[in-house]
């Protein structure tokens, strides 16, 4: 397996007082010397390959502290990384650990295509592995660089090369034993080596005495060799979406703003501020399942909602809790949120949602989606960040749901009457009957307790079943060759 490091900087490859990056010609020096024997001997079949063509600036060692990288320097990483896909089968990136989840979830966004529906058109087919450490892989001595005894650097190097080798073709990060999903991980502690967990979604992969693929399943992967980054075709669709984003993205001003217990108008006022400094997209992190204060003046007027009626940009609902996720608005008060057009984010952290909505933000003009499009790409999962709440994975228990990401459009399981389609208050659609609603293969069965087939829908190849407002449809869609919509649940 032909594996490339990238070093971006950060922690793990700086050296001196105050500590600060090498440059990484010396820092590959160092670990040629030092490191690669004993790891290509623990990695049988494995080629390491130390990148240093990666710089930020043309001045100093051309790398940079996490806390320094800004958005259109995750276009620089995700460039580097697909100039190098073809010549290795897998990509391990030393990074900070300030903003290494911030790089994470971008390089989800950035190293694939996604139409309209949140459909992969080019995605990847190689594993990409973020890493670092609390401490510093070498240490200065007057004879030059040594192993930093005592650091996590070489344990977190060594196991996310390890962890590249179940090739799960997606965006990870690696800390401390642990292969988290790239687009859910999240920064928890500065001073333990434990500095990152997934509180929505458990590891993909454990590494201790063997390397075990974990609890989550790994994203599928590209339906057709065509959609993969291996295929030319599929590469400059990247390439093309990156240059237009990367001439976009620092131009995106989002604002993140968390709630926090107030007088009448203080967080209504903070954003309004971000709004007239030219704020292109406000991401409000409520109080648990994303409940937001109206500020209720002495008049009784709402100001928050006052605030947000004149937003005309993204506004995206997130919870200050680690764990949890942000629905429907169900206490009173949150409800007034839904009828500002805010966009709840469901199990999505606000990591991952800032940076899907820079990189969306500034993919739009480049794909021709308007504001709603925008939208409803936010609330679907496109690399995992959140759980997929419009498509059909597998079985819709009694008493689960689907929800549309363009409209109102719910499929509800009622344990009493089977699966009921509405629009609202109408219902569109309903089943003959109680049951489970399965997705197998391209056909779609309701089955009655007893295993009784009570309806099923037509046969697709290879069809996912994507709720959908518009039109207001549970329909199967074949994501490798996108052939006519096979519409089921038919008002």
């Amino acid at each position: 397996m032909r594996i490339c490091i990238i070093n971006t900087g950060g922690t793990i490859s700086c050296a001196g007082q105050p500590l600060a990056p090498m440059p990484s010609d010396r820092f590959a020096q160092a670990a040629r010397r030092l490191l690669v024997p004993a790891l290509e001997a623990a990695l049988p079949g494995c080629a390491l390959t130390f990148d240093t063509g990666l710089r930020f600036s043309d001045s100093g060692p051309g790398l940079l502290d996490s806390t320094d990288l800004r958005p259109s320097d995750w276009c620089r990483i995700a460039a580097r990384v697909l100039d190098l896909h073809a010549d290795h089968d897998g990509f391990v990136i030393l990074h900070g650990t300030d903003t290494m989840d911030y790089s994470a979830a971008a390089l989800a966004m950035l190293l694939g295509v996604r139409d309209g529906l949140g459909l992969a058109r080019a995605t990847l087919s190689k594993p990409v592995i973020l890493t670092g450490s609390q401490l510093p892989l070498f240490r200065e001595t007057p004879d030059g660089l040594v192993l930093n005894a005592g650091s996590d650097a070489q344990a977190n190097l060594t196991g996310a090369l390890r962890a590249l080798r179940l090739r799960l073709p997606e965006v990870g990060l690696f800390f401390d034993g642990r292969l988290m999903r790239g687009t859910r991980a999240l920064k928890v502690s500065t001073t333990g080596f434990a500095a990152f967990d997934s509180p929505h979604l458990p590891p993909l992969a454990q590494v201790g005495i063997g390397t075990h693929p974990g609890p989550a399943a790994a994203l599928d992967g590209p339906a057709v060799p065509d959609l993969a980054l291996d295929a030319p075709g599929a590469r400059a669709l990247v390439a093309d979406q990156l240059a237009a984003v990367a001439a976009r993205i620092d131009d995106q001003r989002i604002v993140q703003i968390p709630m926090v217990p107030a007088a009448p108008g203080v967080m209504a006022g903070l954003v309004e501020a971000a709004l007239a400094r030219g704020a292109t997209g406000l991401i409000l992190e409520g109080f648990g399942a994303g409940n937001i204060p109206q500020g209720v003046d002495a008049a009784g007027t709402g100001t928050m909602a006052r605030a947000l009626a004149r937003a005309t940009v993204p506004v995206l609902i997130a919870s200050r809790a680690i764990g949890g996720q942000v629905g429907a608005f169900d206490y009173a008060a949150g409800a007034w949120i839904a009828a500002t057009g805010a966009i709840p984010l469901g199990d999505m952290t606000p990591v991952a949602a800032l940076a899907k909505l820079a990189v969306l933000s500034a993919a739009a003009d480049h794909h021709g989606w308007d504001r709603a499009t925008l939208a409803a790409l936010m609330r679907r999962s496109l690399a995992g960040e959140c759980t997929a709440r419009d498509r059909l994975s597998g079985t819709l228990l009694p008493g689960e749901a689907l929800e549309a990401a363009d409209g109102p459009v719910r499929l509800w399981n009622d344990p009493d009457a089977g699966p009921r389609l509405t629009d609202g208050d109408r219902v569109l659609w309903q089943a003959p009957g109680p049951g489970l609603l399965r997705r197998t293969g391209g056909r779609l069965v309701l089955t009655a307790p007893c295993g009784t087939a009570l309806w099923s829908a037509p046969a697709a190849p290879d069809a996912l079943a994507l709720l959908t407002a518009q039109p207001p449809a549970l329909r199967l869609i074949d994501p490798a060759r996108r052939l006519p919509d096979a519409t089921v649940l038919p008002c």
